[in-house]
C-alpha cells in the first residue's frame, strides 16, 4: 500500500465505545456525571478529524473500483494489516472497559482480555490464510465457493448484519455517554457526530480510508497507553510486586483482588464465555473482512502474527493501568462522588463509573494536557470500530445480497460500489436513531451477543464448508440460522436481559453466555442435516470439494497466488 502523501496531511491542518460484556461487568458510563469542557480533548480531536478527513479525500481519489472500495485493491502490506486489525479490534471495551473491570474486579479482569487474545491463533491456524485463497471482499465468497450462491450469501449477510447491528448500536450508545462525559456535548449531537463521520470514512473513502483511520487510531491507542502504564510502573521503580502489594493495601476487597472466580462462578459459564470470546473473533464481519486487503496468504498469515503481538501487547497494558487506578486514585476523593461527611465508594463512587478509571489515572499522571490526548483517542477508536463495521453491512447488502443474491452477479461494478454507499449512508442513518432510541437502556449485552452470534452462525458455517467436504447447501442453512436464532432467543432469557433489562423476577435461561449451547446446536445441525441430505445437488457439492480445498491450501486459482 503506497504511504499518505504530505499534502493530504498538510491539508488535515495537524470504537464499545461500547463496553459489552465488560461493560456489563465493570458498570456502564455515566453519562449524566458531565465534565467541564476540556478545551485540550477537543483541540486534539478536531486535528484528528481533519486528519483523518484529508485522508478520506486523498482515498476518495485512489478509490476507482470495487477491489479498491471494498479491499483496498489488495495493496495493504502485512504489517499495516496487522496493525488495521489491532486498530479495529482494540476498542473502548479493551481500553476502557478492561480496565474498568480491573479496577474494580482485580486479577478476573484478564478473562475477556486472555479470552479476546487466544481467538487470534484461531485465526492464524484455521482461518487466515483459507479465507484470502478463496474469497474477495466477504466471508460469504468463502462459504459459497461450492454452495448454492443464492442461499449461502442471503445467511451470510443476515448473520453479518446481525453482528453488525448488535455491536453498532452498543458502541453509539457507548459513544454518545462518552463524548456526552468528556466533552460535554449533548447526547443526540454526540450522535450525529460519530455517524456522520464514519459515513464519510466509508461512503466516501471506503476501505482505504477505513484502514488509514484504523492504522492512526491504533498507533496512538498504543502511545498513549504505554504512556500510561510506563508512568505507573516509574511510580513503584517499575516493581509490579510493589503495584500488587499497594493495590491489596488500598482496594476495599483487600487481598482477594488477586484471585479468580468472582466474575464467572461456576464452569458451565466460564467455558460458555471462553467459546464466545475465542470464536466469535473468527466469525467477526468486519474482522474477516481485512484479509482480503493483502496480496497473498502469505501476507494474511503476517497480519495476524502482527496484530496478535500488537493486541497482546495492549492487553497486558491495560492490567496494568487497572491496577494503576486502584493505587493512585482510590484514596483521591476529587475523583469521586462524596456522600454525607465527606465518605466516598471506592468502586462505584467514581465519577462517570468505574469504566473511566483509565481517563482519571491519565489526569492524576498527566494533568489537563494527557487527559485531553486520553479523551481525543477514546473517541479515535470509536471512530475506527465503527467505519469497521459500517462498511462490513454495506459490503453485505451490495456485494452479498444485491450483486451475488438477487442479481446473480450480472451487476457492473459501478453500480456495486455505488450501491455500497448508499447502503453506508443508510446504515449511518439506522445507527444513529438506534442510538438515540436505545439511550435509557442498559446495551450492555448486545456486544456479547454479537460475539455469540458470530461464534454460532458465521464461524461454524465458515469453519465447516473449509475443512469438511461432506456440507451441503442444506446442512449449512439449518446449522446458521438455528445458531443465528438460538443464541438470539438465548441471550434474551438469560439473567443479564430478562432479569437486569426487563425486570422479571427470574431467567428462563440459567447462563449470560450462551455460545457453549449456540455453538454445538450450529456445528450438530450442519452435520446432521448435511448427511441427511441425499440428493443430487448435495453430491455434486460434495465434488467440489477437492477443487475447493487445493485452492485453499495452495492459492492456485486466487489473485496473487503464492508459493508454498
Amino acid at each position: 500500500m503506497c504511504p499518505i502523501p504530505l499534502a493530504a496531511w498538510g491539508g488535515g491542518a495537524l470504537a464499545l465505545g461500547a463496553f459489552v460484556d465488560v461493560a456489563h461487568a465493570a458498570g456502564p458510563i455515566e453519562g449524566a456525571d458531565a465534565q467541564a469542557l476540556n478545551v485540550e480533548a477537543v483541540v486534539m480531536f478536531l486535528v484528528f478529524v481533519a486528519a483523518t478527513l484529508a485522508i478520506t479525500k486523498w482515498a476518495a481519489n485512489r478509490t476507482r473500483s470495487a477491489a479498491d472500495f471494498y479491499a483496498a485493491g489488495g495493496n495493504v502490506t502485512g504489517f499495516q494489516n496487522g496493525l488495521a486489525i489491532a486498530g479495529d479490534y482494540m476498542s473502548a471495551a479493551s481500553f476502557l472497559g478492561i480496565s474498568g473491570l480491573v479496577f474494580s474486579s482485580g486479577f478476573d479482569g484478564l478473562i475477556y482480555s486472555v479470552g479476546w487474545l487466544v481467538g487470534w491463533p484461531i485465526v492464524l491456524f484455521l482461518i487466515a490464510e483459507r479465507l484470502r485463497n478463496l474469497g474477495r471482499y466477504t466471508f460469504a465468497d468463502v462459504a459459497a465457493f461450492r454452495l448454492a450462491a443464492r442461499p449461502i450469501r442471503t445467511l451470510s449477510a443476515v448473520g453479518t448484519l446481525a453482528v453488525v447491528a448488535f455491536y453498532l448500536i452498543a458502541q453509539m450508545v457507548g459513544a454518545g455517554k462518552l463524548i456526552e462525559l468528556l466533552f460535554g456535548l449533548p447526547y443526540l449531537y454526540a450522535e450525529i457526530l460519530v455517524g456522520g463521520l464514519m459515513v464519510t470514512y466509508v461512503a466516501f473513502g471506503g476501505m482505504v480510508a477505513t484502514t488509514w483511520v484504523q492504522i492512526i487510531k491504533a498507533c496512538l491507542l498504543l502511545c498513549g497507553a504505554t504512556f500510561l502504564a510506563a508512568m505507573v510502573l516509574i511510580h513503584f521503580d517499575f516493581s509490579t510486586e510493589a503495584l500488587f502489594q499497594r493495590a491489596t493495601e488500598v482496594h476495599p476487597e483487600g487481598l482477594s483482588i488477586m484471585a479468580p472466580g468472582k466474575l464467572v462462578t461456576d464452569p458451565i459459564s466460564a467455558v460458555s464465555l471462553g467459546l464466545a470470546l475465542m470464536f466469535g473473533t473468527a466469525g467477526l464481519p468486519h474482522i474477516l473482512m481485512r484479509f482480503f486487503t493483502v496480496r497473498d496468504a502469505k501476507a494474511a498469515r503476517k497480519s495476524v502474527y502482527f496484530a496478535t503481538g500488537f493486541i497482546g501487547y495492549f492487553y497486558i497494558l491495560t492490567f496494568i493501568i487497572g491496577f494503576g487506578a486502584i493505587t493512585l486514585l482510590m484514596n483521591d476523593p476529587s475523583y469521586f462522588k462524596s456522600g454525607e461527611g465527606g465518605s466516598y465508594d471506592k468502586i462505584s463512587g467514581l465519577i462517570g463509573g468505574t469504566n473511566m478509571a483509565a481517563v482519571h489515572l491519565s489526569k492524576a499522571i498527566g494533568g489537563s494536557l494527557f487527559l485531553g490526548f486520553i479523551s481525543a483517542v477514546a473517541f479515535a477508536t470509536i471512530l475506527a470500530v465503527v467505519a469497521g463495521l459500517t462498511l462490513a453491512g454495506a459490503s453485505a447488502v451490495s456485494h452479498d445480497l444485491y450483486a451475488n443474491a438477487f442479481a446473480n452477479d450480472r451487476v457492473s461494478e459501478h453500480t456495486e460500489v455505488r450501491l455500497s454507499k448508499i447502503a453506508a449512508v443508510a446504515i449511518g442513518i439506522v445507527a444513529i436513531i438506534l442510538g438515540y432510541v436505545f439511550e435509557k437502556q442498559n446495551v450492555a449485552f448486545m456486544v456479547g451477543l454479537a460475539f455469540a452470534v458470530a461464534a454460532s452462525c458465521n464461524f461454524p458455517v465458515l469453519l465447516m464448508s473449509v475443512f469438511w467436504g461432506g456440507m451441503t447447501t442444506r446442512g449449512a442453512l439449518a446449522g446458521g440460522f438455528l445458531g443465528l436464532g438460538s443464541a438470539i432467543v438465548m441471550v434474551v432469557l438469560s439473567p443479564a436481559v430478562w432479569v437486569t433489562t426487563f425486570g422479571f423476577q427470574s431467567a428462563l435461561f440459567p447462563y449470560d453466555n450462551p455460545a457453549l449451547f449456540s455453538m454445538s446446536l450450529a456445528f450438530s445441525s450442519i452435520y446432521i442435516f448435511s448427511k441427511l441430505n441425499r440428493s443430487p445437488h448435495a453430491d455434486a457439492e460434495r465434488a467440489l470439494f477437492d477443487a475447493q480445498f487445493v485452492r485453499s491450501e495452495t492459492g492456485i486459482g486466487a489473485a496473487g497466488a503464492t508459493a508454498h
